[in-house]
């Protein structure tokens, strides 16, 4: 299993001065000459906006007091060096540049993505459907580049096999549990969470195959124009091995993923029935998240729930 703590916590994490970042850039974008702008939304990367004469382009930092293996800028420069060869035409940042500049600054300098994430920029209702089903099939395309080259790097940490689904999806109903309990969140399910764990467990076929997932593909990471267009994917540094499905599982309301799905299903040849067995799996986790998150959909998440339950 994969080692999630931070393992230097109390690291220092000073941002880069402005000379700093552009030294850094210019080794791969001659003219660099300005910081527009630096990403603070504190997770395990601190992003700098660099004005360049080809256009902005985009510093990616490891946060020194954030370093864990769940996270690697190493495996992103490697997934996105592949995507790059294998489907030039994703929607995915690429990759102008690599390597470390002392005192333990790992970077990456990227292309940047147009547009804003759909946490801060919001999806237009009548764009949404649309979107996500553009979505659907960048993620589909994702999945079905050649797997040896990632695996054979050693970068991309093996995760959710049978037997580990098994055994962490019994914790995770639980963990959603607590958590709904802090928040006084009344348990939305028909089964019990020990009941719903076991039924979890019991949906996970023998041999899923797997591929390099994303991991995140939702609202954090899915950018969109003003008008809701779908312009891109970023962030791969979560990478791991694992089924494929478990990519359709960060967007909470129910009307969303039929869309990703439709997107999903129209990318590719039929999708297997170990796919579909994991679906449900799937649909529960990403219901319980949306009760969580408390927001306006969380009774549509509920209802689903049950549906859900109700039918297999």
């Amino acid at each position: 299993m994969i080692v999630r703590e931070y393992f230097q916590p109390g690291a220092p994490d000073p941002v880069l001065p402005n000379d700093r970042v552009l030294g850094i850039v210019e080794r791969f974008v001659a003219g660099a000459d300005r910081v527009a702008s630096i990403d603070e939304s504190g997770g395990e990367a601190r992003t700098y906006l660099v004005n360049t004469p080809r256009g902005d382009v985009v510093l990616k930092v490891q946060r020194p007091q954030q370093l864990r293996t769940w996270t690697s800028l190493e495996r992103e420069v490697v997934f996105l060096d592949h995507l790059a060869q294998v489907d030039p035409s994703l929607p995915v940042p690429r990759v102008l540049g690599h390597g470390h500049d002392g005192d333990g600054v790992e970077y990456t300098v990227m292309t940047r993505i147009f547009g804003d994430a759909v946490v801060r920029a919001g999806l237009p209702a009548a764009a949404r459907p649309s979107a996500l089903r553009a979505l659907g099939s960048v993620i589909r395309r994702v999945h079905a580049v050649p797997q040896a080259p990632l695996e054979a790097s050693g970068l991309f940490p093996e995760e959710w096999s049978a037997a580990d689904l098994r055994v962490t999806l019994p914790e995770d109903v639980r963990d959603y549990a607590d958590a709904l309990a802090r928040r006084d969140i009344p348990w939305p399910a028909p089964l019990s969470p020990e009941a719903l764990g076991r039924w979890a467990a019991d949906h996970v076929p023998d041999d899923p195959p797997r591929v390099a997932l994303h991991t995140n593909p939702g609202p954090t990471h899915t950018f969109v124009d003003p008008s809701g267009r779908l312009t891109g994917l970023i962030d791969f540094g979560d990478a791991y091995l694992g089924p494929p499905v478990m990519d359709l599982s960060r967007w909470t309301r129910p009307s969303d993923r039929r869309a990703l799905l439709e997107g999903y299903e129209a990318e590719g040849p039929t999708l297997p029935p170990t796919f579909w067995a994991l679906m449900p799996v799937v649909e529960v986790l990403a219901d319980l998240l949306g009760v969580l998150r408390r927001d306006a959909e969380a009774a549509e998440s509920a209802s689903h729930l049950a549906q859900v339950l109700g039918q297999t």
